[in-house]
């Protein structure tokens, strides 16, 4: 399959990377300019569990291929489209006109309604799905990283279309297990409020890094998440059907912070995930803070951990979302 991974995110490349090492033909579309600055290689050190429970080490240089152009006539079978969720719509703005025959693979947190949030790219040309990978690219341009050997896909209320079942193969060639989610909406829903009670707490304390080990930090943010899921309720969203979703925030925090705070420290693998994001700027977090608190406001729920988190997520200025 030939493969188009739209940027050189943290996601992009390790799954970029999963595929071509599984003989797909992959590139990355940057923006004009970017392939000079990035250079023909990544510096890659990563945790891979694809094979082996506590992951494989990989240290190596990936030479990589970009292009700063996409014609419509191009001939992609897919484009993996992971990007940031408050990027989402641009990101599709820019494909409408230029998905030519490919299947376009949303990959990533999704806040709106999923059909609203794809633009105007035809739905019967989507797939869904979601990362089981993290980390970040340190000041040394080395990406450190964790590969899980499960991925995340969904449909929204129907079977699989050939596109997606296509789409869903070339993982499992990746070596990678597929995770279906039939509600795949609900279970976006889950998974962003459970990010923004973790966030806020790293942005409290400087940066996500600052979460590994930290066993009260990490009950504060579970507790956060606790709070959120009456606004998915509010949202329409049936939480019986996400138990395992919500498990985490349900369950006693005596017991659940202190497993959390044990894995992070300990297992590498979820250690890399947390550790790797240690950029005090870095934007994505504040916009899923900001849009949690931005819902729950305009559906009158009551947040109090989020919104006493707010100033270290509040637009500059403003001391608001």
């Amino acid at each position: 399959m030939k493969i188009l991974m739209f940027g050189r995110g943290v996601i992009a490349t390790i799954y970029g990377w999963a595929l071509e090492r599984a003989g797909h033909d992959v590139e990355f579309y940057v923006r004009p300019g970017r392939a000079a600055t990035y250079g023909d290689a990544v510096d890659l050190d990563l945790f891979d569990t694809r094979r082996r429970v506590w992951g494989q080490h990989v240290v190596e240089k990936w030479p990589v291929r970009y292009r700063e152009a996409l014609e419509p006539g191009h001939d992609f079978d897919l484009i993996v489209l992971s990007v940031s969720h408050h990027r989402l719509a641009e990101a599709t703005a820019f494909l409408t006109s230029r998905v030519g025959q490919a299947t376009v693979l949303v990959f990533g947190n999704v806040w709106a309604e999923p059909q609203a949030a794809i633009g105007d790219l035809p739905l019967d040309r989507i797939a869904w799905g979601f990362p089981q990978a993290g980390g970040g690219f340190g000041a040394d341009g080395v990406l450190h990283g964790a590969l899980l050997p499960s991925v995340i896909f969904g449909t929204l209320g129907r079977p699989p279309t050939d596109r997606e079942r296509a789409v869903r193969e070339a993982f499992r060639e990746a070596g990678l297990r597929i995770k279906e989610r039939p509600d795949f909406r609900g279970w976006l829903w889950v998974h962003f409020v459970s990010d923004a009670g973790v966030l806020s707490q790293g942005l409290r304390l400087g940066s996500l890094s600052k979460l590994v080990g930290a066993r009260g930090d990490l009950r504060e943010g579970l507790l956060t998440g606790r709070e959120l899921l009456p606004l998915l309720q509010a949202r329409g969203i049936d939480l019986r059907r996400h138990r395992g979703g919500v498990l985490p925030f349900r369950a006693p925090t005596w017991l659940t912070a202190p497993a959390l705070a044990w894995l992070t420290a300990h297992v590498p693998v979820a250690r890399v995930s947390l550790a790797a994001h240690d950029d005090p700027d870095a934007e994505e977090p504040r916009e899923v803070c900001r849009d949690v608190l931005a819902e729950a406001r305009r559906l009158g729920i009551s947040v109090p951990r989020l919104e006493a988190a707010e100033p270290h997520f509040a637009r500059e200025g403003t001391g608001r979302v």
